[in-house]
């Protein structure tokens, strides 16, 4: 017997938050929104083939394919002038000041980018990042573990330097 699937505006508000965390670390709080709207009309599409087994890998798997597009899309763009545009000034949010961290995790190589994104973004336990990764468990841990040793290395030398 089949299983019978939620409607589809509670499987968007169940996944929402993590969904959009892990956007944001994967292509940056300007391009999330853009991301997890495609995300969402991509899962919205392919719903009622899901399997019920990791609903949030599910939609992490298809997350993690829309910021690859996303990527892959921004390295065909022009590239800009010579002059570049001024900083625009305002507030700083908590994510603006976290932006330091946040381009640190966007410059892993991808799989520990992803792995990290997703243990520290959106909460996932490292059963649902080896399902979103197609990976086994182990392999997810490790991704995790080295993104985080890359990290902190980064990091101790940006402190030894100042």
């Amino acid at each position: 017997m089949a299983k019978t699937l939620p409607p589809f505006q509670s499987f968007l508000d169940e996944h929402r938050g993590p969904v959009l965390s892990f956007l944001r670390s994967m292509v940056g709080p300007d391009d999330a929104d853009d991301c997890f709207q495609e995300t969402f009309i991509a899962a919205m599409r392919a719903y009622d083939r899901l399997d019920g087994q990791h609903p949030r890998a599910w939609v992490m798997t298809i997350a993690r394919r829309k910021a690859i597009d996303h990527h892959r899309a921004r390295k065909r763009r022009p590239v800009p002038s010579d002059k570049l545009p001024e900083q625009p000034t305002h507030d700083r949010t908590i994510a603006d000041r976290d932006s330091g961290l946040w381009d640190s995790v966007r410059a892993l190589p991808p799989k520990q980018r992803a792995a990290v994104s997703m243990r520290y973004a959106a909460d996932l336990g490292y059963a649902e990042i080896a399902a979103a990764l197609d990976c086994s468990e182990d392999a997810a841990r490790r991704s995790v573990h080295e993104g985080l040793k890359r990290l902190r290395s980064e990091g101790a030398g940006e402190e030894a330097r100042t």
